[in-house]
């Protein structure tokens, strides 16, 4: 577990960034090296194989290949899995070894969320335990082995911004890194490092703690001749789980709140209303700001 100067630290780094990075996270660096390599080897396949591994349509999200249209400025392709027992999991039989790997990767994960999330629990200063009894339900969580295609010169080759509307995000970058995060309007480069875990704070924390922790804004940025591969670990909240600013940031405080409360699943709606059905206007695309009470 962290110490207490560690603690600090990641405190400071969630109320000013929003983002940083961890070791001695839980998940063997081989295993990680072990589940890039083969993300690769999937995403080598011609498109009629990787296309066997198309989402069932009956899953909340698309489980499975999916390829960004060609007219996307993210142009990526990703393989996205629930977790290891859930029915909505279509995994590829090539390479075979993937669906293992992909399986050990989702419960490490799962493992290192907890970790985390007991750390930010005390940094925070909340009762023992606090944030694990509040998200106990691990059934939303969700992991994707991601693509991005090289850009070219005659395109934007950033990803739109945007910050995460779960609790806490996992990233595994290879060397050639891409992900950005925004503070004070610059674009901070998160540089890979072997061994290491990015971790940004999602929307949920930011509205718990009324704003004491932050929703980093972040971006990928997408290498010109090279291809980038990554994979992404949402540690959700289950969908029917109320969320609103605490009282320990509150009322108890003095501080009025920053946020009307809401259902954790009509929030996620929203947000994927933005990719399937997108605003003509981008100040029209729905952030956690939709909740935010006025001053």
């Amino acid at each position: 577990m962290a110490s207490r100067r560690q603690k600090d630290r990641i405190a400071i780094a969630c109320s000013e960034y929003g983002f940083f990075q961890i070791v001695n996270h839980g998940v063997s660096l081989e295993l990680m090296s072990r589940a890039m390599e083969l993300s690769k080897a999937f995403f080598e396949n011609p498109d009629e194989e990787k296309l066997k591994s198309s989402p069932d349509s009956s899953a909340p999200l698309p489980a499975g290949y999916n390829k960004q249209p060609d007219h996307s400025a993210d142009k990526n392709e990703y393989l996205l899995m629930f977790p290891p027992a859930s029915r909505f999991n279509v995994f590829p039989s090539n390479p075979p070894e993937l669906r293992e790997v992909l399986e050990e990767m989702f419960s490490s994960f799962s493992r290192t969320g907890r970790i985390i999330e007991t750390i930010l629990n005390e940094c925070l200063g909340l009762p023992p335990n606090f944030l694990q009894e509040y998200n106990h339900d691990r059934s939303w969580d969700f992991m994707a082995a991601m693509h991005y295609f090289p850009a070219t010169e005659a395109e934007n080759n950033g990803i739109c911004e945007h910050e995460d509307g779960n609790c806490i995000t996992f990233v595994l970058q290879d060397e050639v890194g891409g992900l950005e995060v925004r503070k004070d309007g610059v674009w901070i480069p998160v540089v890979p490092t072997q061994g290491t875990l990015v971790v940004n704070v999602g929307d949920v924390i930011q509205v718990l703690t009324n704003n004491k922790f932050k929703s980093a804004t972040h971006r990928v940025v997408r290498s010109r001749g090279r291809d980038r591969y990554s994979y992404a670990f949402f540690y959700n909240l289950q969908g029917d789980k109320w969320v609103e600013p605490l009282p320990h940031f509150t009322e108890e405080i003095g501080e009025p709140p920053r946020y009307r409360g809401f259902l954790y699943k009509e929030y996620q709606q929203l947000r994927m209303k933005n990719k399937s059905h997108p605003p003509a206007r981008p100040e029209d695309v729905i952030h956690i700001t939709h909740y935010a009470i006025p001053n």
